[in-house]
């Protein structure tokens, strides 16, 4: 199909199969609803011999690289310093392998209605990973280690973990089957659609989530499937998750809360991050919070909440030859404190458990990157151009002594820093819709005109009067931030995403006008032949049958004179002028033949379709007497 899953095929017209060929497909298949949520389910063990390996990818159709096979093998095992024993929940990013196919229909009808910052990328995978690491004396290395990955475009983080959570432990419990019967349900769930609130059964149990939208609007909810596929049994009351791609921001930077505006700072200018923990849960969920620092503006780099030696992009991301590149890396294993100890910015996070959340408030800022292996905290030579908001650290370290619940801290901590955001980018929304042309810069016969280019130092002269001072209480270098802002791909990808807006809107708008203008110098609205005719006597340059075309009530061949067409132009409602007199200059010879052929030939108006209006065939349409 449209992905390298090379899913069945079966009765419809129009659709690539693996190979670029034609096939027919019917319009729900199997796995067609499983496709539009989850890529693969894989099971990796551990071999002796081989080391992590691949041991089954369901639905069996589906096909991975050996590029992405290698990388899911090693991203689903946490390295071995990490001591992790028992049940471990992290997610992973992986890029996916140069030549493959890129989105499904349904993931690109998903992203033209979802928020930018959720929108399915074609270039990566998420992977939802839920390792198991046991005491086992009757394998020969005396543990039991596997790992299921759900493998999915979606970046659901809060959704697929639950998800990932249900199915894992009946997997270790039962086996195969337990998978395959996982597989059949998520095939009967409704598409993922924006603006809804969708059931989703699953082994058992019912999963009610809300897929958020451009508008934010909560939709009616969705049941899976139809009333024939739906299993009769009684439903039990479902989970209700709060969010689907949520993390616990408050719990994530609770360590270094006194550092977040310095974070967000350097999230939005798009500065290399790298996340030290001991855990794969830890790292994963601090570089998911960094992410969602600058909602709703979508973060444009690559980031990786789980990395490993073993990445395909390790010696990419590592290089001392150049510069870090723009990216957030999470790692667990202690090799990378000296390998990517010249990187600008290292967030250390210690798991000790006994470690107050007080204690943890107090630590402070600093550089000297040799007090890595022991000492958490945050290690950066950047100088914050805003100063720190005290209202609301003071507000979140007084909910910690009153005990107030991690949801509503975390809720005030969004909210503080998505209002933030908004104080930063509403400037440069504003200066972009000035760029917009006027209306009656808007014109039938040229072309679409073209936004206005954006001036960074034009849009800096405008901040005195309305910039994020009017918004924002924070106080300090708003016009270096910005400066900054302007070279990270942060502001590229913010840009790009709006000047193609601008131009859709501005097309549109000409299509309209181009469309008035059709029904305003036509008498009739459209040719009665809606097929392109082959040209005879009688017939148009456009193959419309001129002699032939029914059109009821309509008076055909009207005789009207230069004047009358002209001054009907002149006169219309919206003020255009005439073809001949706006779309061609006075002094072109074109402009000369063509007013002397009006101004001694009279002519009758034959065919008046909307393709010859549209490409200016006027005359070679007319019959001429």
């Amino acid at each position: 199909m449209a992905e390298e899953s090379g899913r069945v095929v079966k009765c419809m017209e129009g659709v690539d199969d693996e190979d670029g060929n034609k096939t027919k497909t019917s319009s729900i298949l199997p796995w067609d609803r499983f496709s539009s949520w989850i890529h693969c389910i894989c099971i990796v063990t551990f071999d002796l011999e081989l080391g992590q390996a691949l041991e089954i990818i369901y639905p069996s159709h589906i096909k991975l690289s050996e590029q992405e096979k290698s990388n899911i093998c090693y991203l689903a095992f946490p390295d071995s310093n990490s001591g992790c024993m028992g049940d471990t929940q992290f997610h992973v990013r992986i890029r996916q392998s140069p030549g493959r196919n890129g989105l499904l229909p349904e993931h690109r009808l998903y992203n033209q209605k979802c928020p930018v910052y959720l929108q399915a990328d074609p270039g990566y995978y998420y992977g939802y990973v839920y390792f198991r690491q046991v005491k086992d004396k009757s394998l020969p290395r005396g543990y039991f280690q596997k790992s299921i990955v759900i493998v999915t475009r979606l970046p659901f983080v809060s959704l697929f973990t639950e998800v990932c959570a249900l199915i894992s432990p009946e997997f270790f419990d039962n086996g195969e089957p337990s998978i395959e019967a996982a597989c059949h349900d998520i095939d009967q769930w409704p598409s993922p659609t924006p603006g809804e609130t969708v059931n989703l059964p699953l082994l058992g149990t019912v999963l009610q989530a809300h897929i958020p939208s451009h508008s934010n609007k909560v939709g009616p909810v969705t049941a899976p499937g139809s009333p024939s596929e739906m299993n009769l049994s009684p439903v039990p009351p479902p989970t209700v998750l709060s969010s689907v791609h949520e993390v616990h921001m408050f719990h994530c930077f609770s360590p270094v809360i006194s550092h977040v505006h310095l974070l967000w700072e350097l999230v939005l200018t798009a500065e290399p991050i790298v996340v030290m923990s001991g855990s794969p849960t830890t790292c994963s969920r601090m570089v998911q919070a960094l992410v969602s620092m600058i909602t709703p503006l979508m973060y444009c780099s690559d980031f990786r909440p789980y990395f490993t030696i073993h990445d395909s992009e390790f010696k990419e991301y590592t290089t001392k030859a150049h510069a870090p590149p723009p990216v957030i890396l999470g790692v667990t294993n202690p090799f990378f404190a000296k390998t990517l100890q010249h990187w600008p910015h290292i967030i250390r996070i210690c798991d000790a458990p006994h470690i107050s959340a007080t204690q943890k408030h107090k630590l402070k800022k600093g550089g000297n990157l040799k007090m890595l292996d022991s000492k958490p905290g945050v290690y950066t030579y950047y100088h914050p151009f805003l100063q720190k908001d005290k209202t609301i650290l003071k507000k979140l370290l007084k909910g910690v002594q009153m005990k107030r619940p991690g949801e509503v801290q975390s809720a005030l901590l969004r909210r503080h820093l998505l209002e933030l955001t908004q104080s930063f980018m509403i400037p440069l929304e504003r200066y972009m819709a000035s760029l917009m042309p006027l209306q009656k810069n808007i014109s039938p016969y040229k072309a679409a005109p073209a936004p206005h280019p954006f001036n960074p130092d034009d849009f800096l002269s405008t901040l005195g009067t309305s910039g994020p001072q009017l918004t924002s209480g924070i106080k300090g270098d708003w016009v270096g931030l910005y400066r900054r802002f302007f070279r990270s791909p942060n502001f590229s990808g913010w840009f790009n995403a709006r000047y193609r807006e601008v131009s859709q809107k501005l097309q549109a708008l000409q299509l309209e006008a181009l469309s008035d203008a059709v029904s305003e110098t036509s008498p009739t609205m459209q040719c009665g032949s809606e097929s392109m005719g082959s040209r005879e006597t009688g017939s148009g340059s456009c193959g419309h049958d001129i002699e032939n075309t029914s059109q009821t009530g309509a008076k055909r061949n009207k005789r009207i004179t230069p004047e009358q067409f002209n001054k009907r132009s002149a006169t219309s409602s919206n003020g255009r002028y005439n073809l001949y007199s706006s779309r061609r200059s006075q002094n072109s010879t074109e402009d000369q033949l063509m007013t002397s052929f009006l101004d001694r030939t009279p002519y009758e108006l034959g065919c008046d379709c909307q393709v010859c209006h549209q490409f200016g065939h006027f005359c070679n349409c007319w019959h001429l007497l």
